[in-house]
């Protein structure tokens, strides 16, 4: 058992990365607009995005190489356009996750008055926004890939532990009536519905981050091979559908017919979804759900930070052939000024951003599903390891659902 914990990493890092805004905010808003009425949508999509998901891992450690490298192969094209699609996206994602954790951050360490630093540093989202970057740098220059492996095994397992005491307590105290009757959105709640699948359980371009975390998690650990990182990837990916859920539940439970309307700033929802829950809970459960939201966050602000900088160091030497000297830590650098930047120059924009990412990461997915599906039965790969009839035919459905969402978004708005 512990043997198989040790081999654990690249699968809790994507869990990690792919818990966040997803699960946090939209899970729980999906719960409270519709109830139970989503469950539908979290499962579908989860079920056919999970091939071109699991090709990123399967492919790394079948070939010796990232889909980055995969998608040079493909072309140089493919690859120009991932860079420009990863550059356009980067520094939005990294700000939306980084000003929900400082948010969070701000409004659960205030309620502790024992803190003696002033209510400034503890009160100031902005200062918060700073301090989480820094330490983000600090954990990621310091401790790279083998410290980011072991402190993500313990961000995951108090995420998740939090996560089900949580719902198990509400679904105790919740009074209200629940209905698992599934329901379509009206047309004004048609954004939500794609923006809610575009970030659920991930961008699909998740896949190529992961690609790139197995790589270098094979270079501290020499019997993690394809089949390892296969049960990984699932023991992870499990692990965000089993935590939607749990948030979707959250939502219902809590928040639905309630006739509380929840708040779009992400200062106002951190404040507001605590309160909500303590309300309901009792406050013995605050720091639990307190934990459970600032864990979540971090992780996911965490695992974005690092994997941006890696997988655009990886695309700038391929496209340029020439390796440049600590690339890793230029772009670091560079996604931390450009995240501060939007931050406190866009920042009063940010929910529409958001909302821009999100939409913007379901219409794009078709390209990353049909380019990780092409790789993954591409001649160089070991025949063993190409998906097999039944995971060629969900790749095919994920396919087509993918596409026709996305056409049947863009024609009817």
């Amino acid at each position: 058992m512990l043997d198989a914990i040790k081999k654990l990493g690249p699968g809790l890092l994507f869990a990690g990365a792919a818990i966040g805004v997803s699960h946090l905010v939209q899970s729980t808003r999906a719960g409270a607009d519709f109830g139970f009425g989503l469950v539908w949508a979290l499962l579908l999509v989860n079920i056919f995005k999970y091939p071109f998901f699991q090709y990123g891992p399967r492919y790394a450690m079948a070939t010796g190489e990232s889909l980055i490298d995969g998608y040079r192969r493909l072309g140089k094209g493919i690859l120009v356009i991932y860079f420009l699609l990863t550059f356009a996206t980067m520094f939005t994602i990294q700000t939306a996750v980084t000003i929900v954790t400082a948010s969070l951050a701000s409004y659960v360490l205030y309620e502790f008055e024992t803190i003696a630093f002033g209510n400034l540093l503890f009160t100031s989202v902005q200062i918060w926004t700073v301090i989480i970057l820094l330490i983000c740098t600090a954990i990621l220059t310091l401790g790279r890939y083998k410290l980011l492996d072991q402190l993500m095994k313990v961000i995951v397992l108090t995420l998740t532990v939090t996560t089900i005491i949580a719902v198990f307590a509400s679904s105790l105290n919740s009074e209200s009536s629940v209905s698992f009757s599934q329901t379509f959105p009206v047309k004004s709640q048609w954004v939500f519905l794609i923006a809610f699948m575009g970030w659920m359980p991930a961008p699909l371009d998740i896949s190529i981050w992961h690609s790139v975390w197995s790589l270098e998690k094979k270079k501290n650990s020499k019997e993690f091979d394809t089949k390892s990182s296969l049960f990984d990837f699932n023991i992870g990916y499990i692990t965000t559908i089993i935590l939607g859920l749990g948030f979707l539940t959250l939502g219902a439970l809590v928040f639905y017919n309630s006739g509380e309307v929840l708040k779009t700033s992400a200062a106002g929802f951190s404040s507001q979804l605590i309160q909500m829950y303590t309300s309901s809970l009792g406050d013995w459960a605050y720091l639990i759900i307190g934990m459970a939201a600032i864990t979540t966050m971090f992780s996911t602000t965490l695992t974005t930070y690092d994997a941006s900088p890696r997988v655009m160091e990886r695309t700038t030497t391929l496209l340029s052939n020439f390796k440049i000297k600590k690339s890793y830590i230029i772009w670091l650098t560079v996604l931390f000024i450009g995240t501060l930047i939007i931050f406190f120059f866009l920042s009063a924009n940010l929910g529409k951003l958001v909302e821009v990412a999100t939409i913007l990461s379901f219409l794009t997915a078709p390209f990353y599903a049909i380019v990780n599906y092409k790789l993954i039965n591409s001649k160089h790969v070991p025949e063993q390891w190409r998906p097999k009839k039944f995971m060629r035919l969900l790749s095919w459905l994920g396919i087509i659902f993918l596409i026709g969402f996305g056409i049947w978004f863009v024609t009817t708005l």
